[in-house]
């Protein structure tokens, strides 16, 4: 599990691209057969994504975690943005397909991931936070998620937004999470851009094509960053921090914080 800690913004402000890529870009993040993790000191939020194939995936632990097991003290929210699959909580499945979410409450054990096809494989991205209180383990297909119709075609927004985890839909200790789909011609996300000191936030970019980017925009208002991005890839955005996207193509982008 990678480490990343935490940047203020008169450093970051110094930071050349390289270094701004180091710091808050997670690339890798879905790698055939493997499960990768990120710990960030901000919000001490776990970012993950597996792609298993022929095999079963078990979500280990850690020693930074300092538990028995990876939900000891920890909640974890699941979405898949690749082909059918399943989680297996504690010996209980849950099948998820495409854009379908699965939130797991502190206390599961055992936690392992499967595609049904492996010419098809399930992407499971991840995002963990610590949790106090035991929610039950439930799940969320997309038909069920809220979806909500925001933004214009004259202006390159139009997207729906599919809320999973938050206080009107799958209950958690603090995890919220859930994604924006953009209409073909739309490019932009997280319209009006914006801050809020009280939390981080993650986002992680799917069905970008592979010959397409998005340009990722952080930093204080008032002197913005950017950061280039291909499909699955994620980013860590500061408290601090704008966040919002542009891309060359419409694409969908899973969002997801923790307070």
């Amino acid at each position: 599990m990678q480490i990343r800690f935490e940047n203020s913004p008169k450093e970051v402000k110094g930071f050349s691209t390289e270094e701004l890529r180091d710091q808050f870009l997670i690339r890798q993040l879905i790698r055939p057969g493997q499960i990768e993790l990120v710990y960030s000191h901000y919000d001490r939020m776990i970012v993950g994504g597996v792609q298993p194939l022929n095999e079963s995936i078990t979500l280990p632990n850690h020693p930074e975690l300092r538990a028995e097991y990876f939900l000891e003290r920890r909640e974890l929210g699941i979405i898949n943005v690749g082909g059918e699959g399943t989680v297996m909580a504690d010996s209980i499945s849950f099948n998820l397909n495409k854009l379908d979410a699965l939130y797991l409450g502190k206390g599961t054990k055992e936690v392992l991931f499967s595609s049904k096809d492996a010419s098809k494989p399930a992407v499971f991205y991840l995002l963990s936070a610590p949790a106090h209180h035991s929610y039950p383990n439930s799940r969320c297909v997309k038909e069920d998620a809220a979806p909500v119709q925001l933004g214009e075609a004259s202006t390159s927004n139009q997207r729906t937004i599919y809320k999973y985890i938050h206080a009107d839909g799958l209950q958690s200790c603090q995890l919220v999470m859930g994604l924006t789909v953009l209409a073909p011609g739309s490019v932009w996300n997280s319209v009006p851009p914006h801050t809020h000191t009280r939390r981080m936030e993650v986002y992680f970019y799917f069905d970008v094509p592979a010959e397409q980017r998005v340009f990722h925009f952080m930093g204080e208002p008032q002197e913005t960053r950017h950061v280039v991005m291909a499909n699955h890839e994620a980013i860590i955005s500061p408290p601090w921090s704008v966040h919002f996207g542009c891309g060359t193509a419409n694409y969908g982008s899973i969002w997801g914080m923790a307070g």
